[in-house]
């Protein structure tokens, strides 16, 4: 019998994926009239599969039905051979192996059917609910019950989280059941939220790749488990085995070994290819698919290859086959472009005296794959809906509902305790970050980028979903609020979470109050001072990954410009530094300037990506000392101990030394006099200038000694 039942439910879960067209049966005038909603349950093993059921009286007196199974993703499956006789009801679901049938009795009042579900030779209980015109009447009381304690709930707590504006969604059972803004949009003008002002929505782009490579799946141009390398073949990673073994489904399930980096591409030049070039020289910190690291170069790199595949870009892809089709109109790929509109919100931030300052637009389109997306309630709406309809536009199936499900199903465990009992079994799908809801499958994705934060929750098996966007940086209250409303529309009693998370947000802010003076006093050594004078500290630092690092010596104290950011260096102590990062929350960053075995300056490093050793920026030579007109003030012949020594100029910009009987050696520019004999360490070339500004001697720096070489007068 157990394995009959276990044969039922797998029949079951087939079943929803069957679509066909309807063939009503015939119909006695003289039967009672089942027409309108009803919902009940199937008895099934180990739980109660919760239905609703729409049946529509025809013309000819027959009926046609359409059953929804929300815990299986189910929606508008047809029903045929609609039967009803006397009290006696009788319909099946077709195309399903086992033919699966529902048999039941009709009571006198006609408001309750009862019976026994049939498939493959077992049997279980159901039972249905019409829904009249009391229920839904009280029901209709009961949610503008619910949604005016969501908009109280908002009013009360955006205030003292100091948020300046909110819009939130909500899409119940095919509807968009609420869609208000609060607050301003922008401060200075008094600007109002409405349900059409565009926010940033940050990383709850990520689902949009996800589902531009699903479509790209379902049409057998990518396969989520071959080798990135196979579409990308210049693919190259720091771990040997993340280049070879990488497949897209790892790109974009945060398990690459890699840490955030973040600080590479934020503020960067860089364009997408160069992004995707520079993964080879990024430090990994834990094995390939063995840990969770949240992980945005990996989205990019995921968006990159839709671009590669289609000939064209991932803004392109989700344009075409997202927006447009969804009539997402009011939403795009860059600060920029929302600018432009009549509707749209400025970011903002709170400093360290609670001040609320506006963060300046940045436009991140290079990383756009993993948050660069601005959007609408309005339009995100219809986004929430495709995921709750598992892919189905209208009549249209733009995405299978089993590629569907899988972005919705776990792949990558999240090994961190719980940090609220009521959300359990944390994992992260493709795309989305899963867990377990009070008893219900919640998946739902953030987002948070200059000024604004955003989250998008959906309940699939409950048919509801909600999108909160906001425009401030990093505040906790999309998720307060989105989890405050699933509470209210589930019937659940409200979880205190925005007092949890205040009171927890409050003692880190007074513990770091406190302890920042002190701890700053103890990691600085008193009456220090720099090793080398300040003009020495100047130069171009390079590292392959993260870039260029520009050191200026021209006022009083060095100052510094990487990516966007730029200011004065502060002296710590010794040949340490410090820069302040308003964009950061007034961070700190620290340079270390290193000095070698010949006393100069040549590198600098610095903490970016506390996951790894800090990053080491290597001093660049200047350009100009590669130039033809630089080096020709050190060609010519010069005798060093009885033999003579000729530097040419090759190629325009190589200087090279040839001694008789050995082989051409390049010279590699080190300092504005010397270049360093490539490939040989420890050895250099010196050239020394005269009291005319010409080169008249040469000396030859090697482990054994010191070797001077005079020019050979003509």
């Amino acid at each position: 019998m157990k394995t009959l039942k276990r044969k039922a439910i797998v029949a079951i879960t087939f079943s929803l994926l069957c679509l066909i067209c309807l063939n009503p049966s015939s119909y006695s005038a003289a039967q009672i009239d089942i027409s309108g909603t009803w919902d009940g349950t199937i008895a099934v093993p180990g739980t109660e599969l919760g239905i609703t059921i729409e049946f529509d009286r025809m013309d000819d007196s027959t009926f046609s039905g359409a059953i929804d199974i929300p815990l299986q993703g189910a929606k508008d499956l047809p029903l045929d051979n609609i039967k009803v006789a006397g009290t006696t009801i009788t319909f099946d679901l077709p195309g399903v192996p086992g033919g699966p049938q529902f048999n039941g009795t009709i009571t006198e009042d006609g408001q309750e059917i009862a019976g026994d579900f049939s498939q493959g030779g077992a049997t279980f209980p159901f039972h249905l609910q019409r829904k009249n015109a009391g229920t839904l009447a009280k029901e209709a009381d009961e949610l503008a019950a619910g949604l005016a304690e969501v908009r109280a709930f908002i009013d009360s707590t955006r205030e003292i989280w100091r948020v300046p504006g909110l819009a939130l969604a909500i899409v119940k059972d095919g509807e968009v059941i609420f869609s208000e803004g609060f607050g301003l949009r922008n401060i200075r003008d008094s600007l109002p939220v409405t349900k059409n002002t565009i926010f940033a929505i940050g990383s709850a782009t990520k689902p949009f790749t996800t589902m531009t490579m699903a479509m790209l799946v379902s049409e057998g141009r990518l396969d989520w488990d071959e080798p990135v390398r196979t579409y990308l073949p210049t693919f190259k990673m720091f771990d040997d085995m993340a280049t070879e073994r990488m497949t897209p489904r790892d790109l974009v399930t945060h398990r690459s070994g890699l840490p955030r980096h973040d600080i590479m591409w934020y503020g960067s030049t860089f364009s997408r290819q160069e992004l995707f070039d520079r993964l080879q020289y990024l430090e990994p910190n834990e094995d390939f698919r063995t840990t969770f690291q949240y992980q945005n170069l990996m989205f990019m790199t995921a968006g990159y290859l839709v671009g590669q595949l289609t000939d064209g870009t991932w803004e392109d892809v989700v344009r075409d086959r997202i927006f447009v089709p969804l009539g997402m109109a009011n939403s795009n790929f860059s600060v920029e472009e929302s600018q432009q509109s009549a509707d749209f919100a400025v970011g903002y931030r709170e400093t360290e005296d609670e001040q609320i300052v506006e963060m300046p637009f940045r436009n991140i389109t290079t990383m756009g794959p993993a948050g660069s997306i601005n959007s609408s309630i309005a339009d995100m709406t219809r986004w929430v809906q495709f995921h709750l309809d598992a892919g189905k536009l209208g009549d249209s199936q733009l995405v299978s509902s089993a590629l569907i499900a899988e972005m919705h199903t776990p792949q990558m465990v999240i090994s961190e305790p719980a940090e609220f009992t009521e959300r359990l079994q944390a994992s992260y799908g493709l795309g989305w970050f899963i867990e377990a809801y009070r008893g219900h499958n919640r998946v739902h994705h953030g987002g948070n980028i200059d000024g604004f934060s955003a989250l998008v929750s959906l309940l699939p098996q409950d048919r509801l979903g909600m999108v909160v966007l906001t425009n401030a940086n990093a505040t906790p209250l999309p998720s307060i609020v989105s989890l405050y409303a699933t509470d209210v529309l589930l019937g659940l009693e409200p979880v205190e979470y925005h007092a949890r998370i205040k009171a927890r947000v409050d003692a880190a802010k007074a513990a770091l109050a406190e302890n920042k003076e002190e701890k700053e006093e103890m990691d600085r050594v008193a009456g220090t001072k720099p090793s080398h004078k300040l003009a020495e500290y100047a130069g171009e630092y390079t590292h392959p990954g993260y870039g260029i690092m520009h050191i200026t010596a021209q006022g009083k104290t060095p100052a510094f410009a990487f990516n966007a950011f730029a200011g004065e260096l502060e002296h710590w102590h010794y040949d340490v530094y410090r820069a302040h990062l308003p964009e950061f929350d007034d961070q700190t960053l620290t340079l270390q300037f290193m000095t070698n075995a010949d006393g100069h300056v040549d590198r600098i490093v610095v903490p970016l990506e506390v996951n790894v050793a800090e990053i080491t920026f290597t001093r660049r030579p200047s350009a100009a000392w590669s130039t033809p007109e630089y080096l020709a003030q050190f060609a010519g012949e010069f005798e060093l101990a009885a033999q003579v020594v000729r530097f040419e100029i090759m190629g325009g910009d190589r200087l090279v030394a040839i001694l008789p009987g050995q082989p051409v050696y390049d010279l590699v520019p080190y300092r504005a006099d010397e270049y360093k004999i490539k490939d040989l360490t420890g050895f250099s070339v010196k050239f020394i200038f005269g009291k005319d500004g010409t080169v008249n001697e040469a000396y030859f720096k090697q482990p054994n000694g010191m070797f001077n070489a005079k020019r050979v007068m003509k």
